[in-house]
């Protein structure tokens, strides 16, 4: 017979779908009663946003005044210069300018609310999307055989038990391998459909259903208590809660993408306190090797519903802010140089975005040099000047509370960059 305790640390781990709408009625008439509230109060949530396919980070946020960029780039480059036919970049101090399609960050970095980090990527040279985002995602950019995630070994780092199967949830068809691991870990698709993945081992997943039945005839006469009742709790949250009426506060509007319904999903989590401390979106369509446009076609479309999305979020978490930091991250950049196609083709460096109360903002962190050729990584490409586990770790640990850099990501001894304000 299964525990409370064992079901909990093997459902976390199995692949398998539950739908919650199907829970059984002996399971749903034990949980009935009134959720008492505020389970899982203050608790820091750190949400993840991964860019697949490679933003040109030479473009969100672009070295205006080099130009070398400017002439290697003759249909792409973008001035911060008012007037012309084409929207000018949102100068931000002079020598980076924000892509006009993002000027839903302007407050936040006058506010320094928003970071940039330029040049930030992966110390390992692959310039393959499946490569390149397993090395991320699994925090060991040296190393094919990490079978965990650096976001599943956060949540091991994080100090407590998992009172709740939602403490790590991802807003996706499937678990990302950020998420692999022996900790607790989802997938929700879709709150409305309240459907449920999650991973691990075959065993887990093949004692799924009649656990429910051993857990009830365990605790018929206490209730789900312990344990098991925080993790009933928040699937009764979840199967309660008319998620499709939803109406985000302070007037925030999110976009009708996917991205913009998976940020109002985890805003909807964080209101009905779940437990949930580390979340995980994502934003596909970064793979620009044609017409990438300006200020205007597909690369102005991803940035704005990047932008617009974000911010629709952080309108909305209010009251909320103070627990929440929100970081993008994407698998490598784009060449410097235009290609033949009016696009950009694999390259090293991009930049990432931290939003956040206790985020260094209001300025481009990292190292770039000037973009002359014998600066560029193998001749063509923006140089990583910044592990990417430098950045990772620092909000992590800042905002989190994780100061297990060896765990967190093994063969990593290098420093924080400063993105974080010390709290």
């Amino acid at each position: 017979m299964t525990s409370r305790r064992g079901f909990i640390k093997a459902g976390g781990l199995a692949l398998f779908g539950i739908s919650l709408g199907g829970i059984p009625g002996f399971l749903a008439d034990a949980v009935a009663g009134t959720v008492a509230p505020g389970l899982f109060k203050k608790k820091k949530i750190m949400v993840c946003i991964f860019q697949r396919g490679a933003m040109d980070g030479l473009m969100a946020v672009t070295p205006f005044t080099d130009q070398y960029l400017k002439a290697v780039r003759p249909n792409l480059f973008m001035s911060a210069a008012q007037g012309g036919n084409q929207k000018s970049l949102i100068d931000l101090d002079g020598r980076f300018g924000l892509h006009p399609s993002m000027s839903a960050f302007e407050p936040m970095f006058r506010e320094k609310r928003l970071g940039i980090v330029h040049g930030i990527g992966s110390p390992n040279n692959t310039r393959s999307h499946f490569d390149a985002q397993d090395f991320m995602e699994s925090g060991t950019p040296f190393n094919k055989g990490t079978a965990s995630g650096w976001l599943n070994r956060a949540v091991g780092l994080l100090g407590h038990e998992a009172a709740t199967p939602l403490q790590a949830v991802s807003l996706t068809s499937s678990l990302p391998r950020s998420f692999y691991g022996d900790n607790p870990a989802v997938a929700i698709n879709n709150l409305a459909d309240f459907n449920i993945q999650l991973r691990g081992n075959q065993a887990g997943a093949n004692m799924a259903s009649k656990s429910f039945e051993d857990l009830y005839d365990q605790t018929s006469s206490g209730l789900l208590k312990n344990t098991g009742k925080e993790s009933f709790d928040a699937m009764k949250m979840l199967q309660k809660t008319n998620v499709k009426d939803y109406k985000p506060e302070y007037n925030a509007v999110y976009p009708a993408t996917a991205l913009g319904n998976s940020l109002k999903q985890i805003a909807q989590l964080i209101k009905m306190d779940v437990g949930m401390e580390v979340a995980f979106a994502e934003s596909g369509g970064w793979d620009t090797h044609f017409n990438q446009g300006t200020d205007t076609g597909i690369f102005a479309r991803n940035v704005n519903d990047l932008s617009n999305s974000i911010m629709a979020f952080w309108t909305d978490m209010g009251k909320y802010q103070d627990e929440v930091t929100v970081m993008t991250m994407t698998e490598f950049g784009r060449t410097v140089a235009q290609n033949g196609t009016g696009g950009t083709d694999h390259g090293r460096g991009s930049c990432n975005f931290i939003l956040g109360n206790s985020v260094s903002g209001g300025l481009v962190h990292g190292l770039m040099n000037p973009l002359a050729k014998e600066n560029l990584e193998d001749g063509r490409d923006l140089a990583v000047t910044t592990d990417f586990r430098a950045v990772f770790s620092e909000v992590a640990d800042k905002h989190l509370g994780i100061h297990n850099d060896t765990i967190l990501f093994p063969d990593w001894k290098g420093k924080q960059i400063g993105v974080m304000r010390g709290v």
